[in-house]
């Protein structure tokens, strides 16, 4: 009967778990082609597919990376929103902010930063789609406007880089003025012929795409980015009709003239510093 004794020593607990590599995290299937890519592949592309050119989103922070080709200063980061109308939804507004101010890092849906790109040195505001959708609230108008300020200041040229769903429902019509602020500094920023860029990328709707995304000298969008006021499902439940293919995507947008370029992300930096070098001349 030796066939039921153990001739061999038991495996050890792990042992089996240290001889399996763990795989987890290191593929992504992307969006676009549905095709599996290898991360470190797709961050080595800027976050574009290889394969396809599909753009993943960026948080604020890769983006201000991405664009800058030294380190560069932050500002503003210490101002954070109260809560003016004791808001609650389904958990109180001061509950929402201490959560994302959590997971994010972040006081608010923005980063403000001044960097060199190309030869010219350039503020630029990058938005926060994971801090409340990247909803403009009383701290995101208050920082932009600080920017434009700074570049007038400075005479140097502002970047605003748009990811949002619109004006922060919390902060109510505090949230609408934001709009009319933002605008008024972006006019004397033109009037002393300061040039400033907005970029859109998926998703820029709502109050920020009716304000300052659609106020630039160049309006440029990320490919296959979602731009517009309304929802495409809103918009159809309103006027009772289909809507054309590929409608409130870049491409769309800018063959019916409401962009100026769609610019890939990996051709970012050379295209603002061309624009830039243009402009100053």
């Amino acid at each position: 009967m030796s066939w039921f004794k153990r001739d061999k020593p038991a495996i050890a607990p792990n042992a089996e778990q240290d001889r399996t590599v763990r795989a987890e995290g290191l593929w992504v299937k992307c969006e676009g082609c549905r095709q599996v890519v290898f991360r470190s592949d797709l961050e080595k592309n800027s976050n574009v597919c290889p394969k396809c050119g599909f753009h993943f989103r960026l948080d604020s922070k890769a983006r201000l990376d991405l664009l800058f080709e030294e380190p560069y200063e932050t500002f503003d980061q210490s101002l954070a929103s109260t809560d003016p109308l004791s808001f609650v939804d389904s958990k109180s507004y001061r509950s929402r902010l201490a959560g994302m101010q959590q997971t994010t890092g972040l006081t608010d849906a923005i980063i403000s930063a001044r960097g060199r790109i190309g030869r010219h040195m350039v503020n630029v505001c990058a938005m926060e789609l994971r801090f409340i959708g990247g909803s403009m609230g009383s701290v995101v108008g208050e920082v932009i406007t600080r920017a434009v300020e700074r570049s007038l200041a400075n005479r140097q040229p502002l970047v605003i880089i748009s990811a949002s769903g619109g004006a922060r429902m919390q902060e109510g019509l505090i949230s609408l003025m934001q709009l009319a602020k933002i605008s008024a500094a972006l006019m004397k920023l033109d009037t002393a012929a300061i040039p400033y860029i907005s970029l859109m990328t998926d998703p820029t709707t709502g109050g920020v795409t009716a304000s300052f995304a659609m106020l630039g000298d160049l309006n440029i969008a990320e490919p296959g980015a979602l731009i517009g006021f309304a929802g495409p499902r809103v918009i159809e439940q309103t006027i009772r009709q289909k809507l054309p293919e590929g409608f409130q995507k870049s491409e769309f947008l800018l063959q019916h003239g409401f962009l100026d370029a769609v610019v890939p992300r990996t051709q970012l930096r050379e295209y603002l510093s061309k624009a830039f070098d243009f402009m100053a001349g």
